[in-house]
């Protein structure tokens, strides 16, 4: 099945969940949110669906287990003969590498914990992100929202957007993260309105720096790994940080 997002609820939900990638339908089945019963949207026939019903769909939730197998003439250690050179292990120990903080289990990492790290700090960077906008697009007309005038208002687009990203900014403190979405949408609109704003005016470098900022923001809202959100969270913080000393000096 190619690559696309799901929206999926209980049959005795009215309100949906999504959208989800193939990553994160894996992730919530195996932490049992996910069953043969929950239902999914299909597009094509525009009608809710059990995931049951769709074998592709059903492949990837729940992918059959390969049987493990014991290889001959395997030698094994018994555990009640003690190794005097062995050293103690303490349930620190333990614990670091079940969570594969040491030497030799940093590349067994369980994926639906890494996957849940890398989705807490995409939350993380999404915040601070919109935070850095927010300011960007509203201080420079505080007075103007302090007072607010409907007509005057009308007028200051780049405030009444920096408004909405620091709503968005306060429902991902509050861990709401189906207001994703909405942030796509708010660096989508920011694109066009800062980008129309800018080059009219010929201030082509900071127009780049916002372009680039609001991608990283986009971006952090869809990676679900450590190096991608890294990145776009980096993209993401040098834009908007340098097109929010431009608005905020100028």
């Amino acid at each position: 099945m190619a690559t696309q997002e799901f929206y999926i609820r209980n049959a005795s939900e009215t309100e949906a969940r999504g959208p989800f990638t193939n990553e994160h339908i894996v992730s919530l089945a195996e932490t049992g949110q996910i069953t043969l019963e929950t239902l999914y949207y299909d597009a094509g026939k525009e009608q809710w669906v059990p995931v049951g019903e769709n074998a592709e769909l059903c492949a990837i939730a729940f992918p059959e287990k390969t049987s493990l197998k014991l290889k001959a003439k395997t030698k094994l250690k018994a555990l009640n003969v003690a190794d005097a050179q062995a050293t103690p292990i303490s349930v620190d120990d333990m614990l670091a590498a079940a969570e594969g903080r040491t030497a030799d289990t940093k590349d067994k990492l369980d994926p639906a914990q890494a996957r849940e790290r890398s989705a807490v700090m995409g939350l993380h960077s999404t915040t601070i992100l919109l935070i850095v906008s927010a300011a960007a697009l509203a201080l420079p007309s505080i007075d103007v929202l302090v007072n607010p005038d409907l007509a005057v208002l009308i007028g200051h687009p780049l405030a009444l957007l920096g408004v909405f990203q620091a709503v968005l900014a306060v429902l991902l403190i509050l861990q709401v993260t189906q207001a994703y979405p909405l942030v796509r949408l708010s660096c989508t609109l920011g694109i066009g309105l800062v980008g129309f704003l800018l080059w009219t005016r010929g201030q082509t470098a900071p127009l780049s720096a916002y372009v680039i900022g609001s991608a990283g923001l986009y971006f952090c809202t869809v990676f679900i790994n450590f190096v991608g959100i890294g990145l776009a969270a980096g993209l993401g913080l040098a834009g908007l940080g340098g097109y929010a000393f431009f608005a905020l000096t100028t």
